[in-house]
């Protein structure tokens, strides 16, 4: 027989009163595995380091039925798609290593649609890659411009 209220998994449910957007955001927090945590701490450093470099921030984590776009921001007239790389350690490569041919290519493809859907298309674009690093005692952020 299972003990009440835990379903049988020996961890007592914590209730909370909150309003149905909460329960979705709180829902997708605790559902989001280690590596979705640590790109998400990397997209937060990686803005926050981009604001202070004068980039606007017009989208984060921008859906296409093609892939998602971590990062769109603006830089003067300059629309900058973002591909922000978030690694523990430099073990095995630097982030902006992580960045292949073939997601180059797919994040080319995703800019063009994003250029399409807001009619942008005759704006100046540009593709940068943030390189987080969080091994040691303050995590490293890098913004390379014009990536590829």
């Amino acid at each position: 027989m299972r003990p009440p209220g835990n379903g049988g998994t020996g961890v007592s449910p914590v209730r909370v009163q909150c309003g149905p957007q909460e329960k979705v955001q709180a829902l997708d927090k605790a559902m989001k595995d280690p590596r979705r945590q640590l790109g998400d701490h990397g997209e937060d450093l990686a803005a926050a380091a981009l604001k202070k470099q004068g980039y606007k921030i017009l989208e984060r984590n921008y859906v296409t039925p093609l892939g998602e776009i971590d990062l769109i921001a603006r830089q003067g007239k300059t629309v900058v798609v973002v591909e922000v790389k978030t690694r523990k350690s430099t073990r095995f490569g630097s982030p902006q290593e992580g960045v292949s041919a073939t997601k180059q290519g797919r994040l080319r493809r995703l800019a063009d649609y994003y250029l399409k859907a807001k009619r942008l298309t005759g704006s100046p674009v540009r593709f940068d890659v943030v390189a987080v690093t969080l091994a040691g005692d303050a995590p490293q952020v890098e913004i390379i411009q014009g990536a590829f």
